[in-house]
């Protein structure tokens, strides 16, 4: 037995010298106890509902001398996923009793995982009524995705903490998948600004244009003739792009330019350009 068992159950009284002691269950706590656990491998509100259940009537003292025992043993679930569940669970219901109809009704979460960013920035109850509301509108008033969430999320703290966007636009700046799951596969790639909102700007890669969280820019502290010569290599790189006939070689070799950290090319990183260039019947 693990020394951290001995202490935990000194502290809780559930050892009798080394041996455990757990505690019978009616036949009617037993009977809710199987329908809680039920109800945990379901939909995520249930799931956190029927887990908060649990733990606050001790359902699992007849064979398990914690909670969080309890959680990894019955469902695998770490402690803090089983808490991210209940606290998740417990979001859901505020926006259940708290959303305004207006005429309209509005959408509710689906997933757990839309709940995340509020349940990350840990936003008192009628603030997050106020965020899943925005980030409703944001997604046209359908249920939004955790990355919508996340943006009306910081849209809000923006506003409250005056927050001013530092970048500006023409600024080339590098991507950072920082918990942004839309930027998988793009962190490290260097990219263009185009337009600047408040907590947020649209940039432009080689090949695509999307709106970018500020938290996950960079700005690569380049002069305005350093921007131009990264610009020059971008557009050459946009041309055979658009093209629409790249093999995966191909690619590959502008995949691994889109990560430069230098305005310019190596002498062969050159030459790869201009032989992709003249494979394509590109101009420079």
């Amino acid at each position: 037995m693990s020394k951290s068992r001995q202490r935990q159950s000194t502290s809780t009284n559930y050892y009798v010298g080394t041996i455990p002691v757990f505690t019978p269950l009616s036949s009617p706590e037993l009977d809710l106890r199987s329908q809680l656990e039920n109800q945990v491998r379901s939909a995520f509100y249930t799931a956190g509902m029927a887990l908060t259940q649990l733990k606050e009537l001790r359902l699992y003292r007849s064979t398990h001398l914690s909670f969080e025992e309890f959680c990894q043993d019955v469902f695998g679930y770490s402690r803090d996923y089983a808490y991210l569940k209940m606290t998740a669970a417990q979001v859901y219901q505020n926006l259940l009793d708290n959303l305004p109809t207006n005429g309209r009704q509005v959408p509710l979460p689906t997933r757990q995982r839309q709940l995340r960013p509020i349940i990350k920035a840990k936003l008192k109850d009628d603030v997050q009524v106020q965020v899943w509301q925005e980030a409703v509108d944001l997604a046209h008033n359908q249920v939004p995705t955790s990355s919508i969430v996340a943006q009306a999320v910081r849209l809000h703290q923006a506003a409250e903490q005056n927050l001013v966007n530092p970048f500006t636009s023409g600024e080339i700046c590098r991507l950072v998948v920082r918990d942004n799951s839309q930027l998988k596969g793009k962190g490290g790639c260097w990219c263009i600004v185009d337009q600047v909102y408040l907590s947020s700007c649209t940039v432009n890669t080689w090949s695509d244009e999307f709106e970018v969280p500020i938290e996950n820019l960079e700005s690569l502290g380049f002069d305005a003739q350093q921007y131009q010569a990264l610009e020059n290599i971008g557009v050459r790189m946009t041309k055979l792009y658009e093209t629409g006939s790249l093999d995966q070689a191909a690619f590959w070799i502008l995949n691994g330019l889109a990560k430069l950290n230098r305005p310019y090319l190596t002498t062969l990183e050159e030459k790869l350009l201009e032989l992709l260039e003249e494979e394509y019947a590109v101009n420079s």
